[in-house]
């Protein structure tokens, strides 16, 4: 086999691995007034504060997140960004009459995350970053990378859990949320923009924010001596609908 060809073999073989993600456009939208902030970890006794008012329970076929990741390294042209998104997004959202003290506690399943879905793909419209076909083998390289012990690790890790905190300031539809991140016993806060509509029993809460792996304790795929690689930020979306807890009543 000639040398070229050897590389060849190796560049492919990297792609299959690690799937692969250019950088982030600044113009990308998110809602809520700010851009948000990542506040260092708190470690693992951060303490989340009581659940008070009305719960809210997640309707998992309404909601949605998610996770923008991009290809990096002298060779990024050779692969591909990536859309990864949970359907099944799981928990409560509690509402007092204070809003400022609404609290969550929700749970990503990890075996939920699936990657490049077309038609997500395409709802970002952008064909240049985003094209709507990516190999089949990319999308699995991505996945089994994704789910194995250096990243997730499924296997000893069946979900990510995400905790509100609180809830400041709070206006007319608008608000910044303070999240709890766990991902691996890895403990993360970060603050986030959100909307949300509350009517009657049902709540809906749109939210983004720009987010590092490493934030999460996680380490971006790298091959090739740097040459290939995933991106260390991510653009994170998603949206909640929720409706009252039958078992719950109003504050």
């Amino acid at each position: 086999m000639s040398i070229r060809c050897k590389a060849r073999a190796l560049l492919v073989g990297a792609l299959a691995i690690g799937g692969c993600a250019a950088p982030p456009r600044e113009s990308a939208p998110q809602p809520g007034p700010e851009g948000s902030a990542a506040v260092p970890a708190n470690g693992p006794g951060t303490q989340a504060p009581p659940h008070l008012g009305r719960a809210f329970d997640v309707v998992a076929a309404e909601s949605l997140l998610t996770v923008m990741v991009y290809r990096g390294g002298a060779l990024a042209r050779a692969g591909h960004n990536h859309v990864i998104a949970s359907h099944g997004l799981a928990g409560s959202v509690y509402v007092p009459s204070e809003l400022a003290r609404t609290t969550c506690e929700l749970r990503v399943p990890v075996d939920s995350l699936s990657v490049d879905e077309p038609a997500l793909r395409a709802q970002l419209h952008d064909p240049a970053e985003f094209p709507p076909e990516v190999p089949q083998s990319a999308r699995e390289g991505t996945q089994r990378n994704m789910l194995s012990e250096a990243l997730l690790d499924a296997a000893h890790n069946a979900e990510i859990a995400v905790s509100c905190l609180g809830l400041a300031p709070v206006t007319d539809g608008r608000a910044r949320a303070t999240l709890g991140i766990s991902v691996r016993m890895h403990q993360a806060t970060v603050t986030v923009p959100v909307e949300y509509a509350l009517s009657g029993s049902e709540l809906t809460v749109r939210g983004a924010l720009p987010l590092k792996q490493s934030e999460l304790g996680l380490t971006p795929f790298s091959a090739m001596l740097g040459a290939l690689q995933v991106q260390d930020q991510m653009q994170v979306r998603f949206i909640i609908r929720a409706r009252a807890s039958r078992t719950s009543q109003p504050p």
